[in-house]
């Protein structure tokens, strides 16, 4: 099928449909028959779209519009359970798989930098020297780094840990309306941060004890943050190069999309969060700490992997626009 050919043939009736959707409490008896006929029609292309297997992009575009028309046309509530239910099995894992290949960039260039840095501050002296006088070394490395996990109660660190997390994520996720060149400095910021730290302690003789400290919460918190900045990176590229949607409209769409990331993430930040306070400093062995933090870290991706292809394959939109319950109404 010609994608192009076939936009080109119904797009005046998306656009109408549109309008009628915005217009809906305005409508005569005329324009509700021809909302009624307009969302059975688009209704029918979405299927053929689908059926097809070509641009998932414009299929969850369609099926967006074919959602709004069918609240405008129907008028049916829907459940506040299942608006949540929807979030967590469509929108949040179909965004995160929608950027999966800007999130293995952020992730893979995030890792590359702080491994870099940290073999660079592990092998100079000199380096080490200029970061920290030695006395202040000797305690992070010797007292203040195993010391920060244990120096609140467990649940108050864990409020904070969450709420720290959930702010350097925002900051990467919206960030990227700035054309993603703030949330470039966020991810250097952060990785030269663990790479400093690592080179220090591996200096010193307790690369050990850096690995099974970070490595509980570390895997599904970096894994949170590299997703926050591969949605506002993304964000940022739909200003640069819109496609075919005016640029307005792109970065609206983009935006609504990467909400459902920022929702998402609130969550998954709050179970690394809580992993951070409870395991990472407990006298569990180092294997069962680090094995808690990777049975996480893979439910995790799992989910997004298997939910999110399930999403993509079926035209599951990320989008986050909601439209009221209404019941179109002749003048």
């Amino acid at each position: 099928m010609d994608v192009d050919a076939f936009v080109h043939a119904h797009q005046a009736d998306w656009a109408r449909l549109d309008e009628l959707v915005r217009r809906r409490r305005r409508l005569t008896g005329d324009e509700v028959d021809e909302l009624v006929t307009l969302y059975q029609r688009t209704t029918t292309h979405l299927s053929v779209l689908r059926s097809s297997g070509h641009d998932p992009a414009l299929a969850a575009r369609l099926s967006s519009r074919v959602a709004q028309a069918r609240t405008t046309v129907t008028g049916s509530h829907v459940p506040a359970w299942s608006a949540v239910s929807r979030f967590a099995v469509v929108s949040f894992p179909a965004m995160a798989y929608r950027v999966r290949w800007w999130w293995a960039g952020s992730a893979g260039g995030s890792i590359l930098v702080a491994v870099l840095l940290g073999w660079w501050v592990a092998r100079s002296p000199g380096v080490q020297a200029g970061l920290l006088p030695g006395a202040e070394v000797r305690q992070l490395v010797n007292h203040q780094f195993r010391g920060y996990y244990s120096q609140y109660a467990a649940s108050s660190f864990a409020a904070k840990v969450w709420t720290n997390n959930v702010w350097v994520a925002a900051e990467a996720l919206i960030f990227g309306v700035l054309l993603g060149l703030p949330t470039l400095l966020v991810l250097f910021g952060n990785a030269a941060n663990a790479g400093v730290e690592g080179g220090l302690m591996v200096a010193h003789g307790r690369g050990g004890l850096f690995f099974t400290l970070i490595l509980p919460h570390g895997m599904l918190e970096l894994t949170a943050v590299f997703l926050a900045a591969a949605a506002g990176l993304r964000l940022g590229w739909s200003i640069i190069d819109p496609g075919p949607r005016p640029r307005g409209r792109a970065l609206a769409e983009e935006g609504r999309s990467s909400l459902t990331i920022a929702l998402g993430l609130i969550v998954v930040l709050l179970v690394s969060g809580v992993i951070e306070a409870f395991v990472t400093p407990s006298s569990l062995p180092a294997w069962a700490r680090i094995g808690i933090g990777a049975v996480a870290e893979a439910a995790f991706l799992a989910y997004v992997i298997v939910l999110g292809r399930r999403a993509a394959a079926t035209g599951g939109s990320p989008d986050m626009e909601f439209t009221p319950d209404t019941v179109p109404v002749a003048g």
